[in-house]
């Protein structure tokens, strides 16, 4: 017979509380609190030994941690007003707006400046303002200027030669001067998107070219563009002003790939809407000025705040920065990622434009 057959035939063992039984139970309660006891000791002593452990050891490495990255930012800072003081620094629109706004911080930190622009009377007035500014820690240089149109390629040599002759070399370039567009590709004529692409693209590549020799020479240079978030992604009734500063982005990366063998920085910068007087000069599709601070001109940021950024990218030698809220930021990385939603959204925003417009 199977040995499993028999367990059901087995005589089952009945067991009865017997008089000594309760002593056992009170001996179980006693080993079963001395146990919890235990338990709380361990606890407690784990406690003591985690404060012990951030009291001498978590903390001072937190601290640690924190003089460590405060040092590094104090280098960091040293290095960039190491590198911006007493620096040949040239500001092209240095009349107004984010120009004008460079040229003080840059004084302030010591560099030495070449004023750009077109009108004379405004370079005038914004020397004698920065000279008359009481900066004390570190050294003031009276500035220089060079007045000229970007947009007229024969006065950019002789201008390159004035500007060599300030201080005999340049150290940092910031194409800076710029003109904006409002109108539709079907009423712009050629020679607005030509006008454009002059002052905004062609014009800096141009006085870039012609500095760029002697800083091959000197081994030694940093170009910056200001170019636009608008050069990285395009908007509607933009179309000019969009492709200039796309055209923009790609020759400074071309440049910097180019430039790294002789040691020469290249910087793009692409802000968002900075309120400036930008719209109000923009022009249109038959060339004439716009006229209308736009709404999110006037909502945009600060030029003095833009052109701390410009200054403290320009002495962490950044390659590449935007300066943009975070829904144009999202914008560039739709673009990459959803093209299709993307083209959606600039259509839609087309043709609420357009309604606006013949409303």
């Amino acid at each position: 017979m199977d040995l499993i057959n028999l367990v059901p035939y087995l005589p089952r063992a009945k067991w009865s509380p017997g008089p000594g039984d309760q002593d056992w139970h009170a001996v179980l309660c006693q080993v079963h609190k001395e146990s919890q006891k235990c338990t709380r000791r361990k606890s407690l002593l784990k406690l003591r030994i985690m404060d012990f452990l951030t009291s001498t050891a978590i903390l001072p490495l937190l601290f640690g941690c924190v003089g460590v990255f405060s040092l590094l930012k104090l280098l960091q800072r040293m290095r960039m007003r190491a590198y911006l003081q007493n620096a040949v620094v040239v500001i092209t629109g240095a009349t107004s707006g984010l120009g004008r706004e460079c040229a003080k911080v840059f004084y302030a930190a010591g560099a030495k400046l070449v004023l750009c622009g077109r009108n004379r009377e405004a370079l005038e007035e914004l020397t004698k303002e920065l000279t008359a500014s009481q900066v004390t820690k570190v050294e003031m240089h009276k500035p220089y200027m060079v007045t000229f149109d970007l947009a007229d390629p024969g006065a950019i040599v002789a201008a390159t030669a004035e500007i060599l002759r300030c201080f005999g070399y340049v150290d940092v370039l910031i194409n800076n001067a710029g003109v904006s567009y409002r109108g539709a590709i079907t009423d712009t004529t050629m020679d607005v998107d030509k006008t454009v692409m002059e002052i905004n693209y062609f014009g800096p590549v141009a006085l870039t070219k012609a500095l760029l020799p002697s800083m091959i020479k000197r081994q030694r240079g940093h170009i910056v563009a200001i170019s636009s978030i608008q050069g990285k992604i395009s908007i509607p009734f933009r179309s000019a002003y969009a492709a200039s500063k796309h055209a923009t982005q790609a020759f400074f990366d071309c440049l910097r790939a180019e430039m790294e063998q002789y040691e020469i920085e290249v910087t793009v910068i692409s802000p968002g809407y900075i309120h400036t007087n930008l719209s109000l000069n923009a022009l249109t599709a038959d060339g004439s000025k716009y006229g209308v601070m736009d709404k999110t001109t006037a909502q945009g940021r600060r030029p003095v705040e833009v052109a701390r950024d410009v200054l403290a990218a320009v002495g962490k030698k950044k390659k590449d920065v935007i300066l943009a809220d975070l829904l144009p930021s999202l914008a560039i990385y739709l673009r990459t990622l959803a093209p299709g939603l993307f083209f959606s959204l600039m259509a839609s925003r087309a043709r609420k434009e357009q309604k606006s417009k013949n409303s």
